[in-house]
């Protein structure tokens, strides 16, 4: 099972990747974990400078975008 997590303090940006994390764990066929990580302690704990930000199983992929589904899908494969 993946750990996906979208890191963010809630703006639109960041709720536009967490709605594309949905669809692409959908596309996928896969059993994953999706997490929203709002506080900003957490987020910069992780070492995410930038959001939205998206960490799979720990690993960061992506700062300061917003990733399309398909985008997402591949750091699943």
């Amino acid at each position: 099972m993946k750990h996906i997590q979208v890191l963010g303090p809630g703006c639109p940006k960041c709720k536009t990747l967490y709605a594309n994390a949905e669809a692409a764990i959908q596309r996928a066929g896969i059993e994953a974990k999706l997490e929203k990580v709002e506080s900003i302690t957490e987020i910069m704990k992780s070492g995410v400078l930038m959001t939205p930000g998206l960490i799979v199983d720990g690993q960061i992929k992506s700062t300061g975008k917003v990733l399309t589904p398909d985008q997402i899908a591949a750091f699943l494969a």
